[in-house]
């Protein structure tokens, strides 16, 4: 059965992924943190290329065993990404919410801490971007919740927010996910006028030009056409 890049992942395809990236070991993303990650970099208001946030997921020194297993991997986290992003997308005309990916624990609670961490993890991408809304006091709201199931365990004690009783985390994350639509809504005029700029400008390009039959930068193994031009996700 071919798949296209617009379906959402099944039960069974997201179980996969998660196998995959918990069998790298502590160097990749869990699928949490994944979803946190792919959230803050659609959110965001710049547009990060395959090539750059994928090596993120699995770490610098993994390596794909075969050609086959990139394919499948890196076509599985596409159409993860094209999934969040047309919902956030819905976003703009409909009052709906993107519901992120959060793992329950054997308590039976999703802290939603590593969804937290990935989505910083994004913003640090392009922190200099962000920074504009951060310093916003009027619109930085919804980045509070995030802030503080990010820096709940953290080593500085003065980082961390007050404990968090259950009737609270549920709280925090029933607000974090209604922020995250303020969020994007808040960057789509500057993402659509980014969208806009390569049909009137020409584009400075700061890295050599990577050829079709060489090696992807995003470090799968593969060749750039069978990989990252060929899996491109959807621009949001």
């Amino acid at each position: 059965m071919n798949l296209t890049t617009d379906q959402p992942l099944t039960d069974d395809e997201f179980d996969r992924l998660a196998e995959f990236l918990d069998a790298i070991g502590a160097s990749a993303m869990n699928i949490e943190t994944l979803d946190g990650y792919f959230s803050a970099l659609i959110c965001g208001p710049d547009i990060v290329p395959p090539s750059e946030y994928l090596p993120q997921i699995w770490g610098e020194d993994f390596a794909f065993e075969s050609d086959e297993q990139a394919a499948e991997i890196v076509g599985l986290l596409m159409r993860h990404w094209n999934t969040i992003a047309v919902e956030l997308r819905h976003t703009l005309d409909e009052p709906d919410v993107y519901l992120p990916v959060l793992l329950v624990g054997e308590d039976g609670v999703a802290t939603g801490n590593d969804w937290a961490h990935g989505f910083m993890r994004g913003v640090e991408t392009r922190a200099a971007s962000w920074g504009e809304f951060i310093a916003d006091e009027d619109h930085c709201g919804p980045m509070i919740p995030i802030m503080m199931l990010h820096y709940e365990h953290d080593s500085d004690p003065q980082m961390r927010p007050p404990p968090i009783p259950p009737e609270k985390r549920e709280e925090i994350l029933e607000t974090m996910i209604a922020g995250l639509t303020h969020i994007y809504r808040y960057f789509e005029p500057h993402r659509r006028g980014l969208a806009a700029m390569p049909s009137q400008l020409p584009l400075r390009r700061d890295a050599p030009k990577v050829g079709r039959n060489e090696s992807c930068p995003c470090g799968s193994g593969r060749k750039y056409k069978h990989c990252c031009l060929a899996n491109g996700p959807t621009l949001h």
